[in-house]
C-alpha cells in the first residue's frame, strides 16, 4: 500500500463537502482522511515530509487546491471551502481523473493565465525518477509551488477591497526601495491613487494608478486619463492592474511624453513574490553538500 496521490482525493474531498454547506480547509481534509484512508497502515498515515507535515494532509489539501482551479469547489469567504453545481455533476459522474482535470476547460483558463508555458506544463510531466538528478525533482517541485502560490495570490488581489487594493501596490513599491508614499483622498483624486517619492526629500515623485479588475482590460481611455491626471506635476507614472493592457492602452503608454510603467496582474505576483508582499516564509530547506576542501 502506498499513501494516495493528490489527484485521487479528489472525489473524496468532493463527497465530503456535498454533505456541508461549507468546511475550513484543514478540517475538510481531516475529515477526508477520517472518512476515506483510516484504514491505511498507522506508518503510512503518520508519514511526515521533511519540514515536519503530514504527507497525506498536505496531498489532500493539494487537491483541493486543484480543484478549486477547475471550478469544482468555490471559496465564499477567507479560509472556507464549498462545492460548487459544478463539482455536484462530477460527484453523479462519479470519477475525476487527472486526465479529466487537464482537459476541463475551466482549469485550462486558469492555466492560460499563466504566461510561462514551460511552467504550466510541469505539473502535469511524468517524472521520469531514473532520468531525473535529486536537484531536478527538487527544482520541479519548488516551481510548481510558486506558480499555485503566485495564481492563489491573484486570485485574492481580485476579491480585496479597491481601496485596499491601492495601499498594498503603495506598501509594494516602498519594499521596492521607493520612498515614502503619500495617499490621494478617494474622490476627486483625478485619477491618482499615490504618490511615491523616489528620493527621500522628495524631490522627484511618481504616480501610481492602481486598478483591481477581475477581467475586463485597462484600454487606452485610462492610460490617458491618468497622463491628464498627472498634470505637469512629474513626468513620471506607474499604472498597476490585476488584469492586462489592451493594445491601445500599450501603445498610449509608448508614446507618451511622460514615463509610463504597466504592470499586468502576472508582473505584479511575480513583483509582491520577490519583495515579499502579502506572502510569508513557510519553510527553509537546506540541501547540503561534500566539503572536499575540509579533506585536502
Amino acid at each position: 500500500m502506498e499513501i494516495p496521490k493528490y489527484h485521487q482525493a479528489f472525489i473524496p474531498i468532493l463527497k465530503v463537502l456535498n454533505t456541508v454547506e461549507s468546511l475550513k480547509g484543514r478540517e475538510l481534509a481531516l475529515e477526508v482522511l477520517s472518512k476515506y484512508y483510516s484504514d491505511l497502515p498507522r506508518e503510512l498515515l503518520n508519514q511526515k515530509t521533511s519540514t515536519g507535515a503530514n504527507v497525506l494532509l498536505d496531498r489532500i489539501l493539494w487537491g483541493k487546491s486543484y480543484l478549486k482551479m477547475a471550478k469544482f469547489v468555490s471559496y465564499p469567504k477567507k479560509g472556507m471551502v464549498q462545492i460548487t453545481d459544478k463539482g455536484k455533476l462530477i460527484l453523479k459522474k462519479g470519477s475525476l481523473s487527472l486526465p479529466d482535470l487537464k482537459n476541463d476547460n475551466d482549469f485550462k483558463n486558469h492555466r492560460e493565465s499563466v504566461k510561462n508555458k514551460k511552467e504550466q506544463d510541469l505539473i502535469f510531466e511524468e517524472t521520469n525518477i531514473e532520468n531525473s538528478s535529486p536537484q531536478d525533482l527538487i527544482d520541479s517541485g519548488f516551481s510548481t509551488i510558486e506558480r499555485e502560490l503566485k495564481n492563489e495570490l491573484l486570485e485574492k488581489l481580485k476579491e480585496t477591497d479597491p481601496y485596499y487594493f491601492e495601499k498594498v501596490i503603495l506598501i509594494l513599491l516602498k519594499n521596492m526601495g521607493y520612498g515614502d508614499f503619500v495617499e490621494t483622498p478617494k474622490s476627486g483624486d483625478g485619477g491618482i491613487d499615490g504618490i511615491i517619492n523616489e528620493d527621500k526629500l522628495g524631490l522627484e515623485k511618481i504616480y501610481t494608478q492602481a486598478k483591481r479588475y477581475n477581467e475586463d482590460k485597462v484600454r487606452e481611455k485610462d492610460i490617458r486619463n491618468f497622463i491628464g491626471a498627472m498634470s505637469g506635476d512629474t513626468s513620471k507614472g506607474i499604472f498597476i492592474t490585476t488584469s492586462t493592457f489592451d493594445n491601445g492602452a500599450i501603445k498610449k503608454a509608448r508614446e507618451a511624453h511622460h514615463s509610463i510603467i504597466l504592470v499586468d496582474g502576472t508582473k505584479l505576483v511575480d513583483l509582491m513574490y520577490q519583495y515579499k508582499v502579502g506572502v510569508q516564509v513557510k519553510t527553509v530547506y537546506e540541501v547540503k553538500e561534500l566539503d572536499n576542501d575540509f579533506f585536502e
